[in-house]
């Protein structure tokens, strides 16, 4: 057993099989030291400072007079926390295109598929699916193409809320009637498509099968 200094003060040392285990205690208390764990805000009260000090979460490295006025304090919306992907948009169909490598699957709506047929007013059969996929190709026209999205399906493609400029494409698309709301995921766009129903619009002005019901035939 010897000795070492750290930082001005005498430390014991042992040989054998431990020989930086005292050492690693050391600096573990001198980290925690204002410790104590953190809550589901990722923050804790540091006692000596007499302060809320936040490590994780969209607080991290605020300091607070309380918990009471951290949980006050206006943060920023999951949608201004996701950096939003932005570039010229390649239409695949109706409702899936690609920005780059990224292949997007639009939010919250269903679009009859690049095969599909479906009848007009008048009992003729038309592509829907190739009507619907021009209705995106103009709404995204040349334009920067900007997408919201943090999660991804099983086919591995973003699924987002796009726009082109200040228009909504997933919105407009089934406002529109060339997509459904696809309420098995989301209820966004149901006063949307309630609207193209009502003044048949796209396909609600003749007959058609929902996409999901097409797929499975």
């Amino acid at each position: 057993m010897g000795e070492i200094m750290v930082s001005g003060m005498k430390i014991m040392k042992w040989r054998g099989k431990f020989p930086f285990l005292f050492l690693s205690l050391t600096y573990s208390s001198v980290a925690f030291a204002h410790g104590g764990g953190l809550d589901e805000l990722g923050c804790h009260h540091n006692e000596k400072q007499g302060v809320y000090h936040c490590h994780g979460g969209v607080l991290a490295g605020q300091e607070f007079s309380s918990r009471d006025n951290a949980l006050n304090t206006k943060q920023p919306s999951q949608e201004q926390l996701i950096k939003p992907l932005k570039g010229t948009a390649r239409v695949v169909d109706g409702d899936t295109i690609w920005i780059g490598n990224t292949k997007i699957r639009l939010h919250g709506i269903d679009a009859p598929e690049t095969r599909q047929k479906c009848y007009s007013k008048n009992k003729t059969e038309y592509s829907c699916g190739k009507a619907s996929t021009d209705a995106l190709r103009f709404l995204v026209g040349h334009g920067l193409i900007r997408c919201n999205g943090d999660t991804y399906d099983r086919y591995k493609r973003l699924i987002a809320t796009c726009y082109n400029g200040s228009v909504n494409l997933n919105a407009e698309l089934v406002r529109q009637g060339w997509a459904l709301a696809y309420k098995r995921y989301s209820g966004d766009y149901i006063s949307a498509e309630k609207e193209a129903q009502e003044a048949k619009r796209g396909i609600w002005a003749g007959e058609f099968l929902m996409p999901w019901e097409w797929r499975r035939k």
